[in-house]
C-alpha cells in the first residue's frame, strides 16, 4: 500500500507548481502526484495565449487589470480575491522565470506583450502560441529531479476516503486504479490537493482533452463539499470547426489581438453590432454574437479572416495554429478559417477560500476545478494560468503551516471493487455521446426543460449501472459516473440564470 504526506491529483500547472514549491521548501515531506494518463495530457499544455501580468507600471497598472477582470466577471467576482491574484502576479512570474521558463521578447529585448479580448492593455506574456506547454515542460523537468516527489502516470483516482476524526471529517486517503496492474488500490495520506481540471467533455463541441470529465467536481461532491457557480461554463469563440471531431483545436484569442477579423458567410464583419470593441470584446460577448449569427444565417460556423495580416509575422507568431490550419488544408494567408464557439473553461467549481482550502481542513482544490472567486460569470483571457500559480502558492504556504495537525489514519479501508472489467468500453462511448448531446442542447437553449433533462440523466444512470457486473468496475463507468454528477449539478444550478445561458 502506498503512503504519502501529500497526494496531488492531476498534473496541470497548479498541481505541478504546488508540488515544486512544497517539495523544495519541505524536503521532509513525501509527495505523490497521480494523473490518469500521461503527465502532459492536461488543459495546461493546450493553453496557447499566455499569462496575464502587469509588467509595465507606466503604460499599465494593477488597477486597470483588476477593472478588466471585474468587468469580464459581470459583477460576480470576489474583489478581494481579484486584488490578491493580480497583485501577486509579478512574484509568481519571477518564479517561472527563475526555473527557466521562456517568454517571447521583441527586437529590443522587451517583453512582446500580447493583447487579448477584454484587456485594456498589452499584458499577455507568451511563448509563441504554446505558452502552457512551455510552462508544463519546465515544471515537469524540475519535478522529476526532486527526490521527495513521486510522479505516477496512468493512475486514475476513483474516489476520496473521508473519516470522522474527533469533531470533523478529514480526507485520509484515496482509491485509485493502476492501469499497469489493472487493479484498484488505496493510498494513505495526510493532505490531498485536487487539481483535476474541468468538465469540457460534457459538451459536443469542446477544446478540452478527453480526460476533462469533471472528476474532481464529482469526488468533492461525493465528499460533501459545496460546488458553486458551475453553471458558468465559458465557451471560447474561435475553435477550428472540424465537423464532429472532439476535442476541437483552439485558435487563440491572441490571433484576434494580432488583427484577425471574424466574418460571416458573406465575408462581412458583424461583431460591432454586439459590442463597440468588436473582435476585442470579451469571450462571452464574442461567442454569443457568433452563435446568434449562426442561428440567423442557419450556418454551422463563421470564419476567422487572417488574409490581410503579414503572413511571415503570422507564421512566426503562431506556428502551432498555422500548422494545424495547414493540416486541415487551410492556408491562413489565403483562406478563411471556419470557426465555432466551443466549451472551454469551467468558471465555477469546488468552493475554496483564499488558500484553496475546502470545507474539509486537509482537502484543497486549485486550478480549473476550483471556484476561487476570480472569474465570476466569465473569465478574462489569460487569467487562468495566473490563478493556477497564485492559488498553488497560497495552498503550499497553508500546507506548510498546517500539515503537522494531521496524522495518518489507523484505518485502512478495502477497495469497494475486487475486479476490473474492460468489456463495456464501446457501450459507454455511446452513453457519453447521448450525455454530450443532452447537456449541449440544454445549456445553449433559451427555453430549457429542466425536468426533461433530469429524467434523461436518471435514464442514463440506470443504463450505465446495467452495464457493470457486481463487484466489478470499469474505467469508463468511473468517468461516466463523474460526468453524470457534474451534469446534474450544472442542470440544477442553471435555474439561477435569467439571461441567455450561452457563455454567461
Amino acid at each position: 500500500m502506498l503512503k504519502t504526506d501529500i497526494l496531488i491529483i492531476g498534473s496541470g500547472i497548479s498541481g505541478l507548481f504546488l508540488a515544486m514549491k512544497t517539495a523544495q521548501k519541505r524536503p521532509d515531506l513525501s509527495i505523490v502526484i497521480m494523473t490518469k494518463e500521461s503527465a502532459q495530457n492536461t488543459n495546461t499544455q493546450l493553453a496557447q495565449g499566455g499569462i496575464a501580468v502587469v509588467t509595465d507600471l507606466i503604460k499599465d497598472s494593477f488597477d486597470q487589470h483588476i477593472k478588466d477582470t471585474l468587468q469580464a466577471g459581470k459583477g460576480s467576482c470576489d474583489e478581494t480575491i481579484v486584488n490578491m491574484v493580480i497583485k501577486q502576479a509579478p512574484e509568481r512570474l519571477k518564479e517561472l522565470l527563475d526555473i527557466g521558463t521562456s517568454f517571447d521578447k521583441d527586437e529590443l529585448g522587451q517583453w512582446n506583450l500580447g493583447l487579448e479580448g477584454g484587456h485594456s492593455n498589452h499584458r499577455i506574456l507568451h511563448h509563441k502560441d504554446s505558452s502552457g506547454l512551455e510552462i508544463e515542460k519546465k515544471l515537469l523537468s524540475i519535478i522529476k529531479e526532486l527526490s521527495n516527489i513521486q510522479l505516477l502516470e496512468n493512475h486514475q483516482v476513483i474516489d476520496l476516503n473521508t473519516e470522522k476524526i474527533g469533531e470533523e471529517n478529514l480526507c485520509t486517503g484515496a482509491f485509485y486504479y493502476d492501469k499497469k496492474s489493472n487493479s484498484v488500490k488505496y493510498i494513505q495520506t495526510r493532505t490531498i490537493i485536487l487539481s483535476t481540471g474541468g468538465c469540457g467533455q460534457l459538451f459536443e463541441n469542446t477544446t478540452n482533452p478527453e480526460i476533462a470529465t469533471g472528476d474532481g467536481i464529482a469526488m468533492a461532491a461525493r465528499a460533501g463539499i459545496e460546488i458553486e457557480d458551475l453553471q458558468y461554463i465559458q465557451f471560447h469563440p474561435t475553435a477550428l470547426y472540424a465537423g464532429s471531431k472532439n476535442p476541437f483545436f483552439l485558435i487563440s484569442e491572441a490571433v484576434r489581438g494580432f488583427g484577425a477579423y471574424v466574418v460571416n458567410e458573406d465575408q462581412k464583419r458583424f461583431l460591432f453590432k454586439y459590442d463597440s470593441r468588436g473582435e476585442l470584446a470579451t469571450r462571452d460577448i464574442v461567442s454569443h454574437a457568433i452563435n446568434s449569427e449562426m442561428l440567423h444565417t442557419n450556418k454551422k460556423h463563421v470564419y476567422l479572416d487572417c488574409r490581410h495580416l503579414d503572413p511571415v509575422e503570422f507564421y512566426k507568431e503562431f506556428p502551432v495554429i498555422a500548422k494545424q490550419c495547414n493540416l486541415a488544408g487551410i492556408k491562413p494567408e489565403k483562406d478563411l478559417i471556419p470557426i465555432v464557439p466551443a466549451a472551454h473553461y469551467q468558471c465555477g467549481g469546488i468552493k475554496v477560500d483564499r488558500n484553496g482550502l475546502t470545507a474539509i481542513q486537509n482537502l484543497y482544490a486549485i486550478g480549473e476545478c476550483a471556484r476561487t472567486g476570480l472569474h465570476g460569470k466569465n473569465r478574462l483571457a489569460s487569467n487562468s494560468l495566473l490563478e493556477a500559480l497564485v492559488f498553488a502558492h497560497q495552498a503550499s504556504e497553508q500546507i506548510d503551516k498546517t500539515i503537522q495537525n494531521f496524522a495518518f489514519s489507523s484505518k485502512i479501508p478495502r477497495p469497494k471493487f475486487s475486479e476490473t472489467d474492460t468489456s463495456t468500453y464501446e457501450a459507454f462511448a455511446i452513453l457519453k455521446k447521448e450525455l454530450q448531446v443532452l447537456i449541449t442542447v440544454f445549456y445553449t437553449s433559451e427555453n430549457r426543460n429542466k425536468d426533461h433533462a433530469l429524467e434523461k440523466i436518471k435514464m442514463l444512470k440506470n443504463a450505465a449501472v446495467s452495464l457493470i457486473e457486481k463487484d466489478k468496475i470499469t474505467i469508463p463507468f468511473i468517468e461516466f459516473s463523474n460526468m453524470l454528477i457534474t451534469a446534474l449539478i450544472i442542470i440544477k444550478q442553471c435555474k439561477k440564470i435569467k439571461e441567455p445561458i450561452l457563455t454567461n
